[in-house]
């Protein structure tokens, strides 16, 4: 996925190593030294120029030096005009466009035309220098993904033939095993085979503490083995891992405009046009109508053309959003296209899914009642222990829970004999001298084991699912079961409704389960028992009444209402395909505090870009008015109106590289 082209071919390099590339066959070393050597030439012009210029200056001053002094303004103009020249004289003959570099080769012919050669070299310099300075700061905001590009380490030990082996990266197949010791950063995504280690995975999660990894679990490429020694299956190959996923869709998002920037392009077409008409009325009228001086005032348009260039005004919005959206994926959050972006801070209502989103997807044991009326008495840990010992036998989730729970608290399980499931009820078996059932309200009810209702119906008022534990003939007791609410749920929500958001929960779920977590979040509104149709219904009709929605699901069963959605936000993209392909913006973790810091970060960046365009309004306009009375000269015009306007924007933007999200971890403050 790197920014390397075969230039023979014509084609992208997908991979980058030391030596020459075994896909395209080019030799990364010289086309890196090519670049350096373009930046090389590039500051050679500029000091080139500037020391004839500043010399043209001084013999222009000396008596009888006149000549030496033009001489030396054309070459100070010619050494870097060249270019520009060239590019403008293109655009007009081929493009019928009329650039930047058009308006400044007419305002330095212009300038040489009536005498003020000294401020036509002093435009064409300061233009250039402009240019290599707005170049040399755009691609530090650019440079994040390149900075993503080097996460991934190109030599990795592989274990082959019973030894150690350092290769390149892009030559590891899937299934060979990688080792990894303490610091390496890894290479390929893959799966531990052996060892345990703490990996830093911030940089595709945004997390900064470490994260256990055990056999069994995922590792990405790009992340950091802390301090273990482990051993990785490698389970995809370097084109294919997370990180260059990440990449493209970063690459990609950068070229998508948002409807600001779409505007600027506009307005830019008729723009420029209308400032060419305007400078030539400036430059013939007064003489032609009022026999002013022509001189002074083709000079005077020559300004005017230069102080109306939109520059500042055409950059100031890219800018902005790749900033926005290079600082969204080092903190975690990956967003598609600028448009996402700046469409995040206009949205009235977040629609959250519920399992799996607001809560863990998980589900636990919470509560463990024995009955007292039974005799003998029997504990809490008796009812569980009958409980798990049949639901160790089922692959049901309520079973694991209960499972989970025994496992967790010590408890002994008995061995069971005469197991039966019975699909939608229950289960029942044979240990400890006697018959057990552990199952709904249904079985029991089939069975005619009496239970206490209202301690059932309170539980289940709470989103509770209820679980019966009986003798065969009495309930002794129940264990209650409920997915867990996610703690960065309960700040999420209450972070959107401080900002005067409303939040809505759309479910599968029934309606006691629904009830109970919206009331337990502070949610507005629910809305219960839902298929994925039904989902998408709920957005259109919000989006119908209310303009913007953001649908949060898991990018999978939430699809449709994600694709339906204004913003559609993928909730742990770090493990899912369907997620990054699914929504416009992607959580690399299971991390709801991102919502609160990309409403932020939207927020910030809508301001920043309105705060550019009025600046570059206002300073041209000040600057155009000035032109008339003579308080401006040429070269003012450029450092100020060009050159340093349109560095102020980009310095502006990159502020919010500063943003930082707060997450689960104390990422910063936003």
């Amino acid at each position: 996925m790197h920014k390397i082209y075969d230039e023979k071919n014509g084609r992208r390099c997908p991979e980058k190593t030391d030596e020459v590339c075994t896909i395209c066959h080019v030799d990364f070393s010289k086309v890196l030294v090519a670049t350096s050597a373009r930046k090389d030439i590039r500051l050679a012009v500029i000091i080139a120029s500037a020391t004839m210029f500043s010399l043209g200056l001084f013999l222009k001053s000396v008596s009888g030096f006149e000549i030496f002094s033009e001489l030396l303004l054309l070459c100070a103009v010619a050494v870097p005009g060249v270019k520009i020249v060239k590019e403008g004289i293109s655009a007009l003959l081929f493009q019928r466009n009329l650039n930047i570099d058009f308006l400044i080769t007419v305002a330095v012919i212009g300038s040489f035309a009536i005498g003020h050669g000294e401020e036509g070299a002093a435009v064409i310099f300061l233009f250039y220098l402009a240019e290599f300075l707005e170049d040399h700061s755009v691609d530090k905001v650019k440079n994040s993904l390149g900075g993503l590009i080097k996460l991934a380490p190109e030599v990795a030990r592989v274990k082959r033939n019973g030894k150690e082996r350092r290769v390149h990266s892009h030559s590891v197949d899937v299934g060979e095993v990688i080792v990894l010791r303490p610091g390496d950063k890894i290479p390929l995504d893959g799966v531990v085979v052996a060892g345990v280690s703490g990996v830093n995975q911030a940089a595709i999660t945004g997390e900064s503490v470490p994260m256990t990894k055990q056999v069994g679990d995922e590792v990405y490429a790009g992340t950091v083995n802390c301090e273990g020694f482990i051993e990785v299956k490698v389970t995809k190959r370097s084109t294919e891992t997370m990180l260059s996923k990440i990449v493209k869709l970063v690459d990609d998002a950068q070229k998508k405009k948002s409807p600001t920037e779409k505007f600027i392009d506009k307005f830019s077409r008729y723009y420029t046009p209308a400032v060419i008409l305007l400078t030539v009325a400036v430059a013939l009228v007064p003489s032609l109508a009022f026999g002013l001086s022509f001189d002074e005032w083709f000079y005077k348009a020559l300004i005017l053309l230069v102080v109306s260039c939109p520059c500042a005004l055409a950059i100031s919005t890219p800018v902005t959003m790749i900033s926005g959206m290079t600082s969204a994926a080092k903190n975690g959050v990956l967003i598609k296209g600028s448009n996402y972006l700046e469409e995040i801070s206009k949205v009235g209502i977040f629609a959250f899914d519920k399992t799996g989103t607001l809560t863990e997807g998980k589900l636990e044991a919470t509560d463990v009642i024995p009955f007292s009326h039974h005799s003998p008495a029997i504990s809490t840990s008796e009812v569980l222990a009958r409980a798990a010992s049949l639901e160790a036998l089922s692959e049901h989730p309520i079973a694991k829970a209960i499972v989970r729970k025994a496992e967790n608290e010590g408890v002994r399980l008995e061995s069971v004999s005469n197991f039966r499931a019975f699909p939608g009820k229950g289960v029942a078996g044979q240990f400890d001298g006697g018959v057990y059932h552990v199952g709904n309200e249904r079985m029991f009810q089939e069975l005619s084991i009496r239970f206490p209702k209202k301690q059932v119906e309170k539980l289940q008022n709470e989103g509770k699912t209820v679980v019966l534990v009986g003798d065969g003939e009495r309930t002794i007791g129940l264990v209650a079961v409920m997915d867990k609410i996610r703690d960065s749920a309960v700040e999420a929500i209450s972070e959107l409704k401080k900002s005067g958001i409303r939040a809505e929960m759309i479910t599968g779920d029934n309606e006691r389960a629904a009830k109970s977590i919206a009331k337990k979040l502070g949610i507005d509104k629910y809305h219960a028992g839902l298929l994925p149709e039904g989902k998408v219904d709920v957005i259109e009709n919000h989006s119908k009444q209310n303009g913007g929605i953001a649908m949060v699901g898991d990018g999978v069963n939430d699809a449709p209402a994600l694709v339906r959605a204004n913003v559609g936000i993928a909730m742990g993209a770090i493990g899912s395909d369907a997620a990054l392909e699914t929504a416009n913006i992607a959580l690399m973790k299971d991390d709801l505090s991102k919502i609160p810091y990309l409403i932020k970060l939207s927020k910030k960046a809508r301001g920043l870009v309105k705060k550019n365009i009025v600046a570059s309004i206002l300073v041209k306009s000040a600057l155009a008015v000035l032109v008339f009375p003579g308080l401006v000269t040429l070269w003012l015009a450029v450092a100020v109106g060009d050159m340093g306007l349109s560095l102020a924007v980009i310095l502006n933007a990159m502020r919010l590289s500063l943003l930082k999200s707060r997450g689960k971890v104390g990422q910063g403050k936003m």
